[in-house]
């Protein structure tokens, strides 16, 4: 049976008692306790608890304070909070966060009660996310999405879908397996209820997620860029690499050649002179030298053909757009596979120069069948946008404006943001807002439009542009923080997965204050930690301490041997 006197049930009956006494300074202890409603050996229990905190007194009556107890309350919840979901630690931590603290005199700090409401506290993680998810997607408006897919390996299968844009987790989940129909089914599940569409999805070449996007989905399957040039770079890198200190090593004998015919001419110069035309000391080391120059020429060529491959396989990344980087023109899907055809070209001249092995070139050749499905994704995005544009029904030379223009100088932003080349950087900020300028120039036609119709514009430009999704980096970011956690605690439940989601979800915040949560359904959720802390009560007391009982003497001790 749970105890009717909660924590801050005996706080404020305590502080109405207080009152009582100073109010009525001639009534018995007595009469009191019979207006507060509490037996009187509850109330000497009470008192007789903080009597035996040893402890500063002010603090004790903090603590027995209405103010004091909301404040532990909060505290321990906060601790369990930031400890378990997010950060990557347990229970036993917030234990010794409460010994070292001196809190462990008014809570109970053992791992049992500890524990009871980690658990509670994931169960009302997860009750928060069907409550805000059922009522935001009643209030969201129906908007079509891309997905980034992937799935990651612990003790299980994790599936995970996100939506890139605004990074909410869309579904994570371990399964039995990573065929496509557990895939169609776990989507489902995580999409009900929401009025959404999703148009693509961004994952790698696994058999079985792309058949779940083009069968269960039924959309349009981009190819994660990332896992093309991370095949390019396990087909090029090291091998390349070993080329490399290969040839270091042969300028280092060369060095030491020349270095042994030197010291050996040196030394038969020193010594008395024979009879006879002496050696051709100077022909050996020129010989030498000339040795060294040819191992020192040929690593400066594996070196400049290690760079020529790197160039290549990040070119690969920077060709895979719909604009380009540099003058921010259109580039259509012709335009973008020469390209890309053109850096594989590089990697293969690389490859047969180098004569790389066969497992290299085949690994070129994998990546490179991956173009085809690039390329439709190049084609994929402009059909969209075509679509989307002419749906607005603008005239012919704002349509123009906009495509030229307004789509370029948001997608340069965009990637701006994204790049960590400073100079690149800058360089597409500057060229994204030659283009704003010319948007928002008072002859412009775009400002010829009303507000209503200006704002409309500037929403499905922005959402024209986030249609090119070419890699699923948010996944893999993703997997990797699971990873840690995983490495940390050794398994993770279904229950504390799904708690994990929902506090990236709804707690963690970018720059600009929004949650993943309020990016993805157009509204603020409601405050989580103040949920838990509605829901959640204090553990009880401390236990009585219980007196030491000393261990057993055994008789084989040294003090009870009896020597004969």
């Amino acid at each position: 049976m749970a105890n009717k006197y909660t924590r801050t049930i005996v706080a404020e009956k305590l502080e109405e008692l207080n009152r009582l006494q100073e109010a009525c300074p001639g009534a018995s202890e007595r009469q009191l306790i019979e207006i507060i409603g509490i037996p009187r050996g509850t109330l000497r229990h009470w008192q007789e608890r903080q009597e035996n905190i040893d402890t500063d007194p002010d603090v004790v009556a903090f603590f027995a304070s209405p103010a004091g107890v909301a404040f532990l309350h909060r505290l321990v919840l906060a601790v369990h909070f930031v400890t378990s979901f997010l950060g990557s630690g347990g229970v036993r931590l917030v234990c010794t966060f409460l010994e070292l603290s001196g809190l462990a005199q008014f809570i109970a700090s053992s791992y049992s009660p500890q524990r009871k409401v980690s658990v509670e506290m994931e169960k009302q993680i997860c009750a928060f996310e069907k409550e805000e998810d059922a009522r935001l997607a009643t209030e969201m408006k129906p908007k079509q999405i891309c997905v980034a897919q992937d799935e990651t390996e612990h003790e299980r299968s994790c599936l995970v879908a996100i939506e890139p844009v605004s990074n909410y987790i869309l579904l994570e989940k371990y399964a039995a397996n990573r065929q496509a129909e557990t895939w169609s089914k776990e989507m489902s599940e995580a999409v009900a209820g929401k009025p959404i569409e999703i148009v693509q999805s961004t994952s790698d070449e696994g058999r079985g997620i792309t058949s779940h996007v083009k069968n269960g989905l039924g959309v349009h399957h981009a190819p994660d860029v990332f896992h093309v040039q991370q095949e390019v770079s396990r087909a090029t890198s090291g091998s390349l690499a070993g080329k490399i200190r290969q040839a270091e090593k042969e300028v280092e004998r060369a060095a030491q050649k020349v270095k042994k015919q030197e010291a050996v001419k040196t030394k038969y110069y020193a010594q008395k002179q024979r009879l006879g035309r002496p050696p051709s000391f100077d022909k050996r080391i020129e010989n030498a030298k000339q040795e060294k120059k040819q191992a020192t020429e040929n690593l400066v060529m594996r070196q400049e053909q290690q760079e020529r491959a790197r160039k290549a396989n990040k070119n690969i990344s920077g060709v895979y757009h719909p604009y380009n980087l540099q003058t921010g023109e259109m580039q259509e899907m012709e335009t973008v596979d020469k390209a890309l055809q053109a850096q594989f070209k590089e990697l293969e001249t690389i490859v047969a120069e180098t004569g790389l092995r066969e497992s290299s070139q085949q690994r070129i050749e994998k990546a490179r069948r991956v173009v085809v499905g690039m390329v439709a994704t190049i084609a994929f995005f402009w059909l969209m946008v075509t679509a989307k544009i002419e749906a607005l029904e603008l005239a012919e030379e704002t349509e123009k404006l906009v495509f030229e223009k307004l789509l370029p100088a948001y997608y340069l932003s965009i990637v701006a943001k994204k790049t960590k080349d400073i100079a690149q950087r800058e360089q597409l900020k500057q060229k994204s807002e030659e283009f704003i300028a010319v948007v928002r120039n008072i002859d412009s036609p775009i400002r010829r439009l009303s507000v209503a119709e200006q704002e409309t514009l500037d929403t499905v430009a922005w959402e024209c542009v986030h249609l090119f999704q070419p890699s699923s980096s948010c996944v893999e970011g993703r997997n990797g923080q699971l990873a840690l956690r995983h490495h940390a605690l050794h398994r993770l439940s279904d229950r504390k997965l799904n708690a994990l989601k929902v506090v990236h979800n709804f707690q963690l915040r970018r720059r600009d204050g929004t949650t993943a949560a309020e990016r993805f359904f157009g509204k603020a959720p409601k405050e989580l930690f103040s949920y838990l802390l509605v829901r959640i009560d204090l553990p009880g007391f401390p236990a009585k301490k219980r007196p030491h009982i000393e261990q057993k003497i055994s008789l084989f001790t040294p003090e009870n041997v009896c020597l004969a």
